[in-house]
């Protein structure tokens, strides 16, 4: 079967596509000497995250231990988890996964690490603890190296944990002097700092300047988004992940109404792009995903020379694709537009 065949709206993956970006990325660390460990989070596909690690990935990151679990399930056996794991039962799921896998967390308290100590210790196992350092970006992370420091010091002392290093996300150009105190500052207490685990697509290319990073890690560049199209991560051609819709109404000359709308396209933004917007659509690329309702896209043609017509299927480019990913139970996966496969997303909806 062609992708032209296929009922809309359908999410499709073009596996050619994810194997340059693949490739790409991992000829990159490999050039730098970098560990790559590839973020699931973007696919949540098992069949992916196997062919990332062939192509020299050292493990894989997750968000959730739902995804690390169904990726642990497959085979997988080196995963990072980056999300603070917080309560009794999460951390209990935790020790069930290091009794199974080569396990590594990444936190910025003592609370959690000493919840997670307990449940660790009470199996016997062992999971790596990555102090995570803000350098930027204002999420979650320690906000000093002294303080990193400190909690590298606790872990260090902790059982069931072994203090593998530090991790900040993403990678930004005053990242290098916050990492190098903290790494400096932890030294001084006469403690190792293995790894220093730097993340992001969209400055992917910049980790070898910062030279206390060892491994980076990405997700969204193995699909490519509308945002990576912005910020020259990922060209239009190796873009992914599309979202074959058809046009089921034109109202009026200037609109246009998509079968393709925030239960399949992700509402969230691609600030870097021109002219907003919730999708880029390849055939006619001056028209602009105005608004979505549950099944509408709505679409203004007005700077369109060219229009579609009612029944034509169109191809979208979403703005990011981890969202939309999570939004299909499956993708139709083809090589030159001929169908391969239809996969399930397993991991898809795994948010505990």
């Amino acid at each position: 079967m062609d992708v032209a065949a296929l009922d809309t709206p359908v999410a499709t993956v073009d596996l050619d596509a994810v194997e340059r970006n693949i490739a790409r990325m991992q000829g990159y660390c490999d050039e730098h000497g970098l560990a790559f460990r590839p973020h699931v989070k973007t696919h949540k596909l098992p069949a992916l995250a196997h062919l990332q690690l062939r192509a020299g990935a050292v493990g894989i990151t997750c968000q959730k231990l739902g995804e690390a679990e169904v990726m642990a399930a497959s085979g997988v056996r080196d995963i990072l988890v980056t999300f603070p794991i917080v309560g009794a039962e999460k951390a209990e799921r935790l020790a069930a996964l290091a009794r199974e896998v080569a396990v590594s967390v990444a936190a910025d308290s003592a609370e959690v690490a000493r919840g997670l100590s307990a449940a660790l210790a009470r199996e016997g196992v062992v999971a790596g603890f990555l102090v995570e350092v803000d350098t930027g970006f204002a999420r979650t992370g320690v906000q000093t190296p002294k303080a990193a420091a400190e909690l590298a010091e606790l872990v260090d002392a902790l059982p069931g944990l072994r203090l593998d290093g530090l991790m900040t996300y993403p990678t930004l150009p005053g990242s290098g002097p916050i990492l190098r105190a903290a790494v400096g500052e932890i030294r001084a207490r006469g403690l190792e700092v293995r790894v220093v685990s730097g993340g992001g697509t969209p400055t992917f290319f910049t980790n070898h300047e910062v030279p206390e990073i060892t491994e980076v890690r990405a997700g969204t560049y193995v699909y490519g988004d509308r945002s990576c199209i912005a910020n020259v991560s990922v060209p239009l051609e190796d873009c992914a992940l599309r979202v074959r819709a058809t046009v089921v109404s034109r109202p009026t000359p200037e609109r246009g109404i998509l079968d393709a709308g925030s239960k399949t396209l992700t509402t969230d933004p691609a600030e870097e792009a021109a002219g907003g917007g919730h999708g880029l659509i390849v055939e006619y690329p001056d028209a602009r995903i105005y608004a979505l309702s549950e099944e509408h896209g709505h679409v203004d043609l007005s700077a369109c020379a060219e229009r579609p017509e009612v029944g034509e299927v169109v191809t979208v480019v979403p703005n990011h694709a981890c969202g939309c990913t999570n939004l299909h139970d499956r993708v139709v996966v083809h090589r030159s537009g001929r169908v391969i496969g239809c996969w399930a997303v397993a991991a898809r909806g795994r948010l505990r």
